[in-house]
């Protein structure tokens, strides 16, 4: 009695016959199906009048099988997590995250311990709907927590929901209907191009390396105190390689990025000459140009850009606008590019913001346009 075997685990079909496998097709008698059920046992089947049947069959018992054992996962996932404490959960999840930075893994620590886990640490991750989420923004609302503050205590909240939601614990998504905490952050504050001058100038000339870089190319200043020689990789491109991380004090990888990303930004020639004059002047360090005051084997340490930034800001002798933050300077850099027409998509690549949407929420009141001027612009396309 020959048999002929399909894919491993879908078993095999013959006829009970002494006929050839290449007479089958014009043999009167059945086929036979064999194979093995869910729980390993050897089973057979026939009557089946044609190969095709037999091949039918064998395929819906195996798909059969393997939509069982993936149900039977997905039991066992819900059973193992759905009774698990959100705190217990939580815990597991963070310890996931190894992408983030040190300071971006302090900030998710405190949100956790100051706002999450007070609310929903005993509570079962099976149990999570959208009522319970809302109600955690309510309690926050009630809490008088900041707007800021609830909106990423919210975004940390549905990353771990969404992690189990992968896992199947829910049928639904827990956080459809739930409306989001609107946090619209404050316009930033930015100086005109005169009190850009007289703030660069007026404090060392780390400083002001420090904020024409800022100012000029959009970096951060973390970003800026760690400007190497060896990032000047086009007369007109300066490539952002890496930050001085201000909770380490050390080198550390990008916000946003990974480690060996990197982001090339447009270099203009001013801020070119200020970094040529500032090598000239003081020398590098393998390429980097600010070091520690005291430790020149050290980086630049961010209390002395914030001390100077404090003393220029409360000087009378100083045109600082009101409100205006040492991140001014970086937001001179957006309002600048988008006053002259430069696309914000570009603008948000260059400044690292993870989304377009964070760049457009903070600068979209920079945007250069009105229904108006925009009916002027379309019709120079249109004129005959």
């Amino acid at each position: 009695m020959a048999t002929k075997a399909l894919a491993h685990g879908m078993g095999s079909f013959f006829k009970e016959c002494e006929h050839p496998k290449g007479g089958w097709s014009r043999c009167a008698h059945t086929y036979t199906i064999r194979y093995r059920s869910a729980t390993g046992r050897q089973v057979e089947e026939s009557g089946f009048t044609t190969q095709d049947g037999a091949i039918d069959r064998l395929t819906k018992v195996y798909k059969a099988k393997k939509e069982a054992a993936r149900g039977q996962t997905k039991a066992e996932r819900i059973h193992k997590y759905g009774s698990m404490a959100f705190g217990e959960y939580a815990t597991e999840w963070r310890e996931s995250q190894r992408d983030l930075a040190q300071s971006s893994l302090r900030h998710l620590d405190s949100l956790l311990e100051h706002h999450l886990l007070p609310a929903l640490s005993s509570r079962r991750m099976g149990t999570f709907d959208h009522k319970v989420v809302d109600g955690f923004i309510r309690t926050m609302e009630r809490n008088g927590t900041g707007l800021a503050t609830q909106a990423n205590a919210y975004d940390k909240l549905k990353s771990i929901l969404l992690d189990a939601h992968r896992l199947g614990l829910y049928d639904e998504n827990p956080l459809d209907g739930v409306k989001p905490p609107q946090y619209d952050p404050k316009r930033a504050v930015i100086p005109s191009p005169a009190q850009l001058h007289g703030i660069r100038t007026s404090g060392d000339d780390a400083f002001r390396l420090i904020a024409d870089l800022m100012s000029g190319c959009g970096l951060r200043n973390g970003e800026a105190a760690a400007v190497n020689l060896n990032n000047l990789v086009a007369n007109d491109v300066y490539r952002i390689t890496e930050q001085v991380n201000q909770t380490t004090r050390q080198y550390a990888r990008l916000k946003h990025r990974k480690a060996g990303e990197y982001r090339d930004v447009p270099l203009p020639s001013l801020v070119r000459e200020t970094i040529e004059w500032y090598a000239d002047k003081y020398g590098s360090v393998n390429g980097y140009l600010l070091r520690h005051p005291s430790k020149p084997d050290q980086p630049f340490p961010y209390y002395c850009l914030d001390n100077q930034w404090r003393r220029i800001r409360d000087s009378a002798e100083n045109d600082v606008p009101d409100g205006m933050t040492l991140y001014g300077l970086r937001h001179f850099f957006a309002s600048n590019c988008l006053a002259h027409g430069i696309p914000i998509t570009d603008v948000a690549e260059w400044m690292g913001h993870k989304s377009v949407d964070i760049t457009f929420k903070v600068y979209r009141h920079l945007l250069p346009g009105s229904i108006s001027k925009a009916a002027e612009i379309l019709n120079l396309g249109l004129a005959v």
